[in-house]
C-alpha cells in the first residue's frame, strides 16, 4: 500500500509539472510585487508572511529536513537579506507554515504529518520579529500542540491579527477542518486545538490585516471566508495563479493584495490585487480586479498575465482526480 501511495504521489508530481511554467515577474524594483526567490538554499518554500517591521520583506522557510531556519526575502530583488536560526527548540520535523501575530512575534508551524496522523503531537515555534535584518540566532519558544479529535496532517497556520489566537487548517483530500487554539499558548503542557469549521483541501491560509477575511488555498484554487467571532462565514472563490506546486499565501502588509508562493528552486511569488476600493474582500474569481487577465490566466500586480491556461489547469485537475479515484478503488479492493 505504501509503495502504491508513493507511486500515486510521484505521478501527481509529474502532472503538476505541466503547470510549472514560470509566471511573469515584475522587475521594476517596487516592493510587494511579483518576484522570484533567488536564494539557492530555499528550495521548498512552504509558507509566507509579510513583515510589518520591514516593508517589502517576506518571511519564508523550507519544508522538512532543513533545520531551524527562517529566511527574510526582499520582494524588490528576490534576495535573502537575513537567515534566522532558532535556538531553544527541538529538531524541526515538517515545517509547513509561518504567520505574524499582533504581538510582533513570528509563529512557525511544525505541523506537517505526511504519514496522515501518525504523530501524537506537533509543534509551534514563536520568536519576536527581528528589528535588524541580518543573519542571527534567536531564542524561540516551543509549544506542544494536539488536536481534540486526534492527530492529523496540516499545512496551514494562521494567527488572527486582532485577537492573536492561532488557527490551523488540516489537509485532507476529502476535506479538512479549521482548528482553533487556546486563547493563549502555554509551555509545559499540550495546547489542544478544537475543530470549529469545515474546509477543503488546504495547503496554506492567511487572515486579512483587519481579521475580517480568511483566505485558504489549495494546489489549484483559493477560497475566501468572512470571519467573525472565531467562525467561518459562507465561502466564495478567490482569484489565484496556477503554479507548479502551490504551497503558500499571505496578504501584503497593507492588505492591498494577496501574494501566492510555490515550492522549488528559484520559485515564484505572484501578487494578485484585491478589489479596487479596499475593505470589500479579496478579488473573487471572475470578478473585477486590477490584475484580471481573462479566463484561463491570472495576473500579477503589474497586470502581466501569468503563464498557464485553462486547458492546462483542466488537464492537471483531471489527472489528479483520476489518481485519487484509483487510490480509493485500490483501498476498497
Amino acid at each position: 500500500m505504501r509503495s502504491y501511495r508513493l507511486t500515486v504521489s510521484a505521478a501527481a508530481a509529474a502532472l503538476l509539472s505541466l503547470a510549472a511554467a514560470a509566471p511573469a515577474v515584475a522587475d521594476g524594483g517596487d516592493a510587494d510585487r511579483s518576484f522570484t526567490i533567488e536564494d539557492p538554499r530555499i528550495t521548498e518554500s512552504s509558507g509566507l508572511a509579510a513583515s510589518r517591521a520591514h516593508p517589502g520583506i517576506y518571511w519564508t522557510h523550507n519544508d522538512s529536513d532543513d533545520g531551524p531556519y527562517v529566511f527574510a526575502v526582499d520582494s524588490r530583488t528576490g534576495k535573502t537579506v537575513a537567515r534566522i536560526t532558532m535556538k531553544g527548540v527541538g529538531a524541526p520535523r515538517d515545517v509547513e507554515a509561518i504567520s505574524l501575530g499582533p504581538d510582533g512575534n513570528l509563529y512557525v508551524g511544525d505541523i506537517g504529518d505526511n504519514l496522515n496522523g501518525s504523530w501524537d503531537h506537533v509543534w509551534i515555534y514563536r520568536f519576536p520579529e527581528p528589528k535588524e535584518l541580518r543573519d542571527q540566532v534567536v531564542r524561540a519558544t516551543q509549544f506542544d500542540v494536539k488536536y481534540a479529535d486526534g492527530a492529523r496532517n496540516a499545512e496551514a497556520l494562521m494567527v488572527h491579527p486582532k485577537t492573536g489566537r492561532v488557527y490551523i487548517a488540516s489537509k485532507n483530500e476529502d476535506g479538512g477542518g479549521l482548528y482553533e487554539g487556546p486563547a493563549k499558548l502555554t509551555t509545559g503542557g499540550d495546547n489542544v486545538f478544537r475543530r470549529v469549521g469545515e474546509v477543503p483541501w488546504v495547503t496554506d491560509g492567511a487572515f486579512s490585516p483587519d481579521g475580517k477575511e480568511l483566505v485558504l488555498r489549495s494546489y489549484f484554487s483559493a477560497r475566501g471566508y468572512p470571519f467573525a467571532n472565531g467562525r467561518l462565514g459562507k465561502d466564495y472563490p478567490v482569484e489565484s495563479p496556477l503554479l507548479g506546486q502551490s504551497e503558500s499565501v499571505t496578504y501584503t502588509a497593507d492588505g492591498s493584495a494577496l501574494m501566492y508562493g510555490s515550492e522549488g528552486e528559484q520559485s515564484d511569488v505572484v501578487r494578485v490585487d484585491l478589489k479596487s476600493g479596499g475593505g470589500d474582500g479579496p478579488a473573487r474569481a471572475g470578478g473585477t480586479s486590477p490584475s484580471s487577465a481573462g479566463a484561463g490566466s491570472t495576473a500579477g500586480g503589474d497586470g502581466v498575465p501569468v503563464k498557464g491556461t485553462t486547458l492546462t489547469g483542466i488537464a492537471v485537475l483531471a489527472g489528479i482526480g483520476l489518481l485519487l479515484f484509483l487510490g480509493r478503488r485500490r483501498r476498497q479492493g
